[in-house]
């Protein structure tokens, strides 16, 4: 059943929406007409359509609005007794304000609806709502996901969720191919070392065949017997460096150092780091290492000096500035082409600044993620960039760590925030 559109309609969206609505709402839009919405009506309830006489059960609403989403769409007609015959709603304000309400609250991600409402002849309203699913998949505030089979919507069972949600959940940035990317692109000593940290790397059928073991074994290409297109993770875990800033540049992170406690600083030194994520690892380190001291324990407390020429070198903790440049180059949202990852040093703190969609992440995400609750973006790089055998050395913890250990160091709690699809991290050295 095609998407249909209301006359009149009204879009409820938040204030950061607001922009791209109003140019939707700006555009021609095809017009439903009263006798076409009067066809619907009369073929009844079906996967796409739903009919109510009124708005009395919120939770039952918010119920067929996510079984609605989660389906392909659909639209919920109000003001329909259950013999299909318009009895018109009399408080077509309420509903069409509870209805924005509902999907702007009561149900995750937020859905933003279209709410029509319609007149006839005879001085009846109907109030109908249009939803058309973005990002699949949605459940309810109490965590219950619904979807519509004919004209019944039914509870997802805890059996069917886990392979449900892995058949609905769009491809991360990560699993797009590189038409372009072919099998000399790739470090074969990088990706073999990690290959044989694995015990059962010699029983492997395709065994230093590059564009075999990237398909079929780590999963990070397309194409059929004849064909190799690598994914964007495969390029930037193993890609050659050069090669890595050919095929997608926008993987490179700008590092720099100013002479102050901010950007309006002088600058000092900045470098645009390329290449694969091990090379980039290495590399942000090493600068870091030519500004700041690394250490494990707090130092103890010097002195003041005066006179000195220049301030004495600031102190982080090692492990914590680790995983913060680990987790920068590994959580970075690939989608944003013009957002790049950057790090500045500071006199007495670090910066770091990654892509990261706002829209649905904040607030309750990035309290979350103080705890060790994370949204990985990119899991299968996370996975690979994680482990012993890629060779990183990545310390453990998380967050949590890199918030704890730093403010042992500074005595000063890092701050996380994120704003203007952007995700920052500032920690502190001694």
């Amino acid at each position: 059943m095609p998407r249909r559109r209301f006359r009149h309609s009204q879009r409820f969206e938040s204030a950061a929406e607001r922009s791209h609505q109003e140019y939707l709402l700006n555009q021609p839009a095809p017009l439903t007409t009263r006798s076409e919405l009067l066809r619907m009506i009369r073929g009844g309830e079906d996967t796409y359509l739903e009919l109510k006489v009124k708005l009395s059960n919120p939770e039952r609403i918010t119920q067929g609005i996510v079984a609605l989403a989660n389906t392909n769409g659909g639209t919920i007609i109000f003001g329909v007794n259950d013999q299909l015959r318009i009895e018109g709603v009399s408080n077509p304000e309420y509903v069409q304000e509870e209805l924005a309400r509902i999907c702007r609250e009561d149900i995750v991600p937020p859905i933003t609806p279209l709410i029509d409402c319609i007149a006839f002849d005879s001085g009846k309203l109907i109030v109908a709502i249009d939803i058309e699913p973005r990002r699949k998949p949605y459940r309810t505030r109490d965590g219950r996901f619904y979807m519509r089979f004919g004209a019944e919507k039914r509870e997802v069972s805890r059996e069917q969720l886990s392979m449900w949600l892995d058949e609905v959940r769009p491809l991360g940035y990560e699993n797009i191919p590189l038409f372009t990317g072919v099998e000399s692109d790739f470090d074969d000593g990088m990706l073999w070392s990690f290959a044989k940290g694995f015990e059962d790397v010699s029983r492997v059928s395709n065994l230093y065949n590059t564009a075999d073991f990237i398909k079929k074994d780590l999963l990070m290409a397309a194409g059929n017997a004849d064909e190799f297109f690598p994914t964007v993770a495969a390029l930037v875990l193993f890609g050659k460096s050069e090669r890595v800033d050919a095929l997608f540049p926008r993987s490179m992170v700008t590092i720099s150092r100013f002479s102050g406690d901010n950007g309006n600083a002088q600058l000092v030194e900045s470098r645009q780091v390329k290449g694969n994520l091990l090379h980039q690892y290495e590399e942000l380190l090493r600068f870091i290492e030519r500004y700041c001291d690394l250490v494990k324990d707090p130092p103890k407390k010097r002195a003041a000096v005066e006179g000195l020429p220049v301030n004495p070198r600031s102190r982080f903790h090692v492990y914590a500035v680790r995983e913060a440049v680990a987790n920068l180059l590994q959580h970075r949202d690939f989608v944003f082409r013009d957002i790049p990852t950057r790090i500045n040093i500071y006199e007495s703190s670090i910066e770091l600044i990654n892509a990261r969609r706002t829209n649905g992440f904040t607030p309750p995400a990035s309290r979350a993620i103080r705890y060790g609750i994370t949204q990985r973006l990119n899991p299968q790089i996370s996975a690979v960039f994680g482990r012993r055998e890629y060779g990183a050395h990545i310390p453990r913890g998380g967050l949590p760590m890199v918030l704890t250990q730093s403010a042992r160091i500074s005595g000063r709690r890092a701050e996380v925030y994120t704003a203007n699809d952007e995700f920052k991290l500032k920690i502190y050295g001694a």
